[in-house]
């Protein structure tokens, strides 16, 4: 089993006797997340790997991992805070992407607690990032608690302290969905609902122009529960948009309904709720022959990420919420992800 001692890429499980979850400490990564369908049969329902050597080599498109000091696209890799510019390594056309060259999912997180089952198993990773890491101002303490709540739910809490400056924290969860088995092939008879009325439209490399689009009467419109497949032909080479969350007339445990995502054959739900202002629609348009678990080759389209986040490229658009956070006070951003049958 994995010795917390040493502070070397492991994998931890978690286990309650409904679900198993694998995570580890490279990149706070779920490897692995099984869960029952209406049949009582278990299914692995996350792109990975088996070991964390592919994660450790870079062969993993952000499978599973957690994003950041901000994630999705700032423009151009360029911010300005408090009258200082900021530059940061540009690895996504013409923009930085997930915080940069090493982003949080390649970091060695510290395991800070561990209960591997039992009653509500859980794993806290804590990381600290330094001052000017891959651009960013300011040193911030990041963690991390994974906890299975309930029989089939888990609960992501994610909090980032800054010490010593303002600055941008965008965290975002990054695992690829597959509710079939993520060997299954794609997601495109996968149904989903956004609880989201309009998107944050994009430029030709894929940056908010600052506008609010309605989806209405658009291949963009999930307000109502439709195939991923239904419309994709007519978006491009697939999804890849920041739906806005609307106010929702139901919350639970303070957080509201972000997407209810089920599989073609109806026999796995997952209900993602958060309290982010925004989630993310990414349908792997860019996975290509990966192998993965058990010589599984994922292609295009072998799983879908519903990554709940401020807007992407926020820090350069007055317009959008607000993702600065000011030396000693708290972000917070909590996701829970319920499974049914």
């Amino acid at each position: 089993m994995a010795d917390q001692s040493k502070n070397i890429p492991e994998i931890f499980e978690l286990n309650n006797g409904s679900m198993q979850v694998k995570i580890s400490n490279y990149g706070a990564t779920i490897t692995s997340l099984s869960v029952p369908d209406k049949n009582g049969k278990l299914a692995d329902v996350v792109l990975g790997f088996d070991s964390v050597d592919p994660y450790v080599k870079g062969l993993a498109p952000y499978f599973g991992c957690i994003v950041g000091r901000v994630a999705n696209r700032i423009k151009e890799g360029k911010f300005s805070l408090n009258g200082v510019d900021y530059t940061l390594p540009i690895n996504n056309g013409p923009n930085s992407l997930h915080g940069g060259n090493n982003g949080f999912d390649k970091k060695l997180w510290e395991v800070a607690g561990h209960k591997k089952d039992g009653d509500k198993p859980f794993i806290t990773f804590k990381y600290h990032s330094a001052d000017g890491e891959e651009g960013y101002p300011g040193a911030v303490t990041i963690t991390a608690i994974y906890t299975l709540t309930s029989a089939t739910t888990m609960r992501l809490e994610m909090e980032a302290v800054p010490e010593n400056k303002d600055t941008p924290i965008n965290l975002a969860q990054h695992t690829y969905w597959n509710l079939s088995g993520h060997d299954s092939g794609n997601i495109l008879n996968h149904r989903i609902q956004i609880w989201g009325s309009h998107i944050t439209p994009v430029d030709q490399h894929s940056v908010p122009t600052g506008e609010l689009l309605p989806v209405k009467g658009t291949p963009f419109d999930f307000t109502e529960e439709k195939r991923i497949g239904e419309s994709i032909g007519e978006v491009g080479i697939g999804y890849d948009h920041n739906y806005v969350l609307d106010c929702p007339d139901k919350e639970k445990e303070g957080l509201k309904h972000a997407a209810k995502l089920r599989d073609g054959e109806r026999s796995r739900v997952m209900d993602l709720w958060t309290n982010a202002p925004g989630v993310q629609f990414y349908t792997g348009n860019y996975v290509d022959g990966v192998v993965g678990k058990g010589n599984a080759v994922y292609g295009k389209h072998a799983g879908v990420c519903l990554e709940t986040q401020g807007f992407p490229n926020a820090i350069n658009q007055k317009s959008f919420p607000c993702v600065v956070v000011k030396a000693g006070e708290k972000y917070k951003h909590t996701m829970l992800f319920e499974f049914s049958a």
